[in-house]
């Protein structure tokens, strides 16, 4: 798969690497990379050779949100040349360019959370807006000791609440220091983000990468069928009306993986003391 603003590789052992590409501006989410994140997301929807995906950024910051100058065509009559193929700027007012857009650019986090594979996000340097939304909507996040996350809509004179923040957040930290980074637009560093849960380590930024493969390779030591099943049933249970109908989807889940091989080879592996070899597919 051919991109311009972000690269993507599968390693053999099933682990994606995805990385944002847009160094020279701090990895800012312009309407280009919103297609092609689109594009790598809805291929692995159906991929079953992607086990465990690490979502990375080159250069010295995570991403920088929005790419702001090109936010400023949802206001503009005469777009440049070669933008009309972006469906939400086909339009004639200007409040439903930027609420198509709005649709679009969120959705890309929905599609975080509806994609199988454990997602693994490296956080250096700034995570401001949709960057910190990309942090959030991750399984997993790794911080290096210079990362600095932003809630930067609030910042400049939009809702606090872009991105899927307001669901995320208060569910990763809970209300109260939520509702703190979603009103004031406060920055949160490393080591905040570690007391207040939002990461899971921190390490040097040079020792993202090689943090990150540890983890995946751990999963990677689980059960291809029962990963999956796991992140379907945290997905539903955030929204869970009740114990109830959680515990049916944990035990259609747990059937099902009962009856895999997946499940055989666990056992014959636990018992020989060996690490399991699940077949890619």
């Amino acid at each position: 798969m051919n991109f311009e603003t972000i690269k993507f590789e599968l390693k053999a052992n099933g682990i994606g690497i995805l990385s944002l590409n847009r160094p020279e501006k701090l990895n800012a989410i312009n309407f280009q990379m919103e297609q092609e994140l689109h594009e790598l997301f809805d291929h692995l929807m159906t991929n079953l050779d992607c086990r465990v995906l690490i979502l990375r950024a080159e250069g010295r910051a995570f991403c920088a949100g929005t790419d702001l100058q090109e936010g400023l065509l949802l206001n503009s009559k005469k777009l440049p040349e070669g933008y009309e193929k972006y469906y939400f700027l086909d339009v004639s007012e200007p409040v439903k360019k930027v609420t198509y857009h709005q649709w679009h650019i969120s959705s890309m986090f929905v599609k975080m959370r509806k994609i199988s594979q454990p997602i693994i996000a490296l956080v250096q340097g700034a995570a401001a807006g949709g960057g910190f939304g990309f942090a959030m909507a991750a399984d997993f996040r790794i911080v290096a000791t210079d990362v600095n996350f932003i809630n930067a809509s609030i910042n400049i004179g939009l809702s606090g609440a872009d991105v899927g923040g307001s669901y995320f957040l208060p569910r990763l930290i809970g209300s109260s220091r939520a509702t703190e980074i979603l009103f004031t637009g406060k920055s949160v560093g490393a080591e905040e983000a570690m007391k207040i849960g939002l990461a899971i380590k921190l390490v040097e930024p040079n020792e993202l990468l090689p943090s990150a493969l540890e983890l995946a390779n751990e999963l990677l030591k689980k059960s291809p069928l029962g990963l999956r099943m796991t992140k379907q049933a945290l997905n539903l249970s955030l929204d869970s009306p009740s114990l109830e109908t959680i515990c049916q989807v944990e035990n259609s889940g747990i059937v099902l993986t009962f009856s895999s091989k997946d499940m055989k080879e666990a056992s014959a592996a636990f018992f020989g003391k060996r690490d399991p070899k699940y077949p890619l597919r």
